[in-house]
This record gives C-alpha cells, sequence and structure tokens, in this order.
C-alpha cells in the first residue's frame, strides 16, 4: 500500500517544482525602457499605483498624470488595464517609477509601425510649420510631412495667412518612415492623395453607368483630350468627344477651372478608366440642317483648321465645313495660310449642303449684290446661277468633311 503514497508524493513534487518555476526561476524584474501591461490599483490626486506584475507595485508620479490628454486622464478606472513604460526600477525611495503617458506613446509607435505595413490612410493634426514642412499630430505622437510630399499647400508662399488657415487643419496622410530610436514619424499627405484617389475611383466605378450625366471641373488638358474631375477621381474626354466641330486642342473650347456636364461614355472596370463626352450633351448641329439651312445662305463662322487646300469652318451651332482653296477670295489664290489663320470670323455662303452625308461647302465667290445678300439675311431661299455652279471644282466634294 505504500507504493501509491509514494507516487503521490512524487506528483506532489512536480507541482511544487513546476511552481517554482513559474513563480521564481522565469521572474525577470522590471527593466528601464520597457513596456509593460499593468493593472490600476489605486488613484490618488498625487500618483496612480498599478500592478505590473512584479515583486512591488509600480508607481505612475504626478508630473505623468500631468502629461496625459485630459480625455485619457479621465477614463482611466480601477482595474482597468493599461501600457506602462518603466522609467526607473528603482529610485532613491526604493520606489518602482513607470508611466502610462510613454506606454501609451509606445503603443501608437507599433500602430504606426503596422500603418507603415498596412499603408492605410490616417488624419493627422497641423501644428505647425517650419522651412522644411509641417509638424502634425497623430495620437499622442508629433510627426513630420516634408514639404515635397504636402499637396494642401504651397510651401514656397510664405504668406502669413496661408500658414493660419492651415493651423489645425485635419490631413488625410499615410506613414511612409517609422524611427522610434530617433523619434522620426514621416507621414506623406501626397502618397495619401493616390490612395484616395484610386478608392475614390474604384467608388465611382461601382457607382456610375454608361450613359450616366454627371458634373464635373476641368483639371488638366492635353494634345489628345481633356481630363475631368468627377468628384475625386478623373475622367478623360477624347479630343473628338468635345465638340461636334473639329477640335485642335481642348483649350479652346475648355479651360481648366471650368465646370461642365459630361456624358459618361465607357467604364473600364478592368483598367479603372473612365471615358467622358461633352458633344453627347450638345444639340447635333447636323439635326435638321436642311430646315435650318440651304445652299446659297449667306452664315459667319470661325475658322477651325487651316490646310493646304483650305480651312475648316465652324458655324456657332458647330456645324463644320470646308472652305475650299479655289472657293476663297477671287478663287485665285496659290495657298490659304497667307489669308486666313485660325480663329478668323468669316462671312461666306454656303455652297454645297448633303446632311446625310453630314457634309458641307463654302463660298467666298457667290454673287454678293445687295439683294443677294438681302434675301440671305431674311432667309428667302437663294438658286445658285447656273454660270456659278459651273465654275464649283470638280475636286470639292471629295475635299469636304465628313464629321461624325
Amino acid at each position: 500500500m505504500s507504493l501509491p503514497t509514494n507516487h503521490s508524493q512524487a506528483d506532489n513534487m512536480s507541482e511544487f517544482e513546476r511552481l517554482l518555476e513559474s513563480s521564481e526561476f522565469m521572474y525577470t524584474p522590471p527593466r528601464r525602457g520597457e513596456i509593460r501591461s499593468a493593472v490600476i490599483l489605486q488613484i490618488d490626486p498625487r500618483e496612480i499605483i498599478v500592478d505590473m506584475g512584479a515583486k512591488q507595485d509600480g508607481i505612475v508620479p504626478s508630473q505623468d498624470i500631468e502629461r496625459l490628454d485630459p480625455e485619457v486622464r479621465n477614463s482611466l478606472r480601477v482595474g482597468a488595464e493599461v501600457p506602462v513604460y518603466v522609467l526607473n526600477p528603482r529610485d532613491q525611495d526604493e520606489n518602482l517609477i513607470v508611466s502610462i503617458n510613454m506606454g501609451l506613446q509606445q503603443y501608437d509607435w507599433e500602430k504606426a509601425r503596422q500603418l507603415l505595413q498596412s499603408e492605410e490612410v490616417v488624419e493627422v493634426s497641423v501644428t505647425g510649420h517650419n522651412r522644411g514642412g509641417i509638424l502634425v499630430r497623430w495620437n499622442r505622437l508629433e510627426g513630420f510631412i516634408p514639404s515635397s510630399h504636402l499637396v494642401s499647400v504651397n510651401m514656397s508662399n510664405e504668406r502669413r495667412d496661408v500658414w493660419g488657415e492651415l493651423q489645425g487643419r485635419q490631413l488625410g496622410v499615410k506613414v511612409i518612415e517609422v524611427d522610434q530610436d530617433r523619434r522620426r514619424l514621416i507621414f506623406s499627405e501626397r502618397e495619401a492623395q493616390k490612395e484616395w484617389r484610386a478608392h475614390q475611383k474604384a467608388r465611382l466605378l461601382a457607382e456610375l453607368k454608361e450613359g450616366d450625366k454627371v458634373k464635373g471641373t476641368v483639371t488638366g488638358l492635353r494634345d489628345f483630350g481633356a481630363f475631368v474631375n468627377l468628384g475625386g477621381a478623373d475622367g478623360l474626354i477624347h479630343v473628338s468627344e468635345l465638340a461636334w466641330h473639329r477640335v485642335d486642342h481642348p483649350r479652346d473650347v475648355l479651360k481648366v477651372g471650368d465646370e461642365i456636364d459630361v456624358y459618361v461614355l465607357n467604364l473600364d472596370r478592368e483598367s479603372n478608366r473612365i471615358a467622358l463626352s461633352r458633344k453627347r450633351l450638345l444639340s447635333d448641329p447636323w439635326e435638321d440642317t436642311d430646315k435650318r439651312y440651304h445652299e446659297g445662305q449667306l452664315v459667319e463662322g470661325t475658322v477651325t483648321n487651316v490646310v493646304d487646300f483650305g480651312a475648316f469652318i465652324a458655324l456657332d451651332d458647330g456645324l463644320e465645313g470646308l472652305l475650299h482653296l479655289s472657293e476663297m477670295g477671287d478663287g485665285s489664290l496659290k495657298e490659304p495660310y497667307s489669308y486666313v489663320k485660325k480663329g478668323d470670323r468669316l462671312s461666306l455662303r454656303i455652297s454645297h449642303l448633303e446632311p446625310e452625308k453630314r457634309r458641307v461647302g463654302f463660298t467666298q465667290r457667290w454673287g454678293t449684290d445687295a439683294a443677294a445678300e438681302g434675301e440671305a439675311a431674311a432667309g428667302v431661299s437663294a438658286e445658285a446661277p447656273a454660270a456659278v455652279q459651273d465654275e464649283a471644282p470638280a475636286g470639292e466634294a471629295s475635299d469636304e468633311t465628313s464629321l461624325s
């Protein structure tokens, strides 16, 4: 019967050894600079007592309590768990001095490192500036945005009112550098803008439908078209979709900052591209053209392009056609460039009109007597004299433009 008793003694000894190992031999005393989790035991006006799992309780001095954000300080309760930073494992009075404020800062440093990896966009508050950029606060940490990573303000502008407007402003940023040893926390507004725009474009692509009419602001002009911001993301109006008439460059019809209505032409969700049109919301000048115009009618138009064989003319409603070189002036011109230039306003007559083919030709050689002009101005149909019809160049029809 002694055998079971021996087994029981052996089991009790093993349990005792495990307790010794866990409580004594595995115990590590607090070290200066260490972060530990602690439970608040007592809150007094001059200090806070915390249990750190050490052989003695930690003391949070009054100076540290005063540095806490008022909202955090008022939220502290007995039994609450807080991170603490070991300031002094043993002061002259043998006390273990710790800091909740620096413990919370350590939490923020850890969060900042996570944000550096996740590239998540966060908000910071502007607290000041220097020649290199602006100073910001994020949670309990001071950070910095270099001027090269700013979007909200031009750092070359030193006007005081600019900085006054920026002070206290909230900015969306991304963490681009974390160095706790040097206390460097660097943010970028520019990188956050890229991220934000990508999210906005994804949102717009999910919400928009082809055929929608939306309002936007012109943000850029290029040879191939105009970029329009639709509320955080840009779409492109190709130069061919700016107007019904020929547009040589977008600046001829738009300028940066213009607010315009646009038509959603195409959505490419794979490449995140939004194709827009302006002309689809403008009246098609070729609708009912045969009711508004007739051959021989006197009209005014603007030169939109000059080519070797003549000039393209757009009427005020967008109807565009060709004034052939042989129909300029008295018909003896050798080249058009010395006679007309882009932007010129010309008085001319419609020499040829084919609405079904969307083609119109102009001339300056039609009869110009006062009666003919009066009839044209009054909208009276005037038939072209046979002699003038015979003089029309054979190649005119092939040179006239066909617009779609």
